[in-house]
């Protein structure tokens, strides 16, 4: 049977940038690693595309596949969506999948895929009533959101701290929702 396959997607936002690290920590713990960004993280990754690719084994994905296309990855065992933006969050609570990273996390709902996300935005942000509402109705779908006391706690617009993003606790949530301790 293999290692277990996570899907880990990102979007833009600054940790994305560190995402490299955090495959090889969940190659560490046994994880075969598929990585998919939101286009705009894909661009932002561009030039590290090639060496993601080789760690991971898989290509980097930002687009569905076209039809009658063979799937290059695995069936998921779990999934983590981190960093996830605002936007991110409220369209796959909505179901609004204009993206495949959004897309796939809307669809493994209804497939009973264990899933976790962390958002990554500003206090600001945080203040539209819709994020709130989203965050809920995620989490009523049986989505971990780790967001809060304990998971990802929003900063002053233009205060971000990337690099203490809690990239460790999501990966913890992971090894949880898939073993099912």
């Amino acid at each position: 049977m293999g290692s277990p396959v996570l899907y880990l997607f990102g979007s833009a936002a600054p940790p994305v940038h560190d995402v490299a690290a955090v495959v090889e920590d969940a190659q560490r713990r046994g994880f075969t690693v598929c990585l998919g960004l939101t286009p705009t993280a894909y661009r932002w990754l561009g030039d590290r595309l090639p060496d993601l690719q080789e760690v991971t084994g898989y290509p980097v994905r930002s687009e569905y596949k076209l039809p009658g296309q063979r799937d290059v990855w695995p069936k998921a065992d779990v999934i983590a969506f981190a960093p996830a933006t605002f936007n991110s969050i409220n369209a796959w609570a909505l179901g609004l999948t204009h993206n495949f990273v959004v897309g796939v996390v809307a669809e493994a709902v209804g497939k009973g895929i264990p899933m976790v996300a962390m958002p990554c935005v500003n206090a600001a942000y945080v203040q539209h009533s819709q994020f709130e509402r989203s965050v809920a109705v995620l989490r009523g779908m049986g989505v971990e959101v780790l967001y809060g006391e304990g998971g990802f706690v929003p900063n002053p617009p233009g205060r971000g701290r990337p690099r203490e993003y809690p990239w460790p606790v999501v990966l913890d949530a992971v090894e949880r929702r898939f073993t099912g301790r």
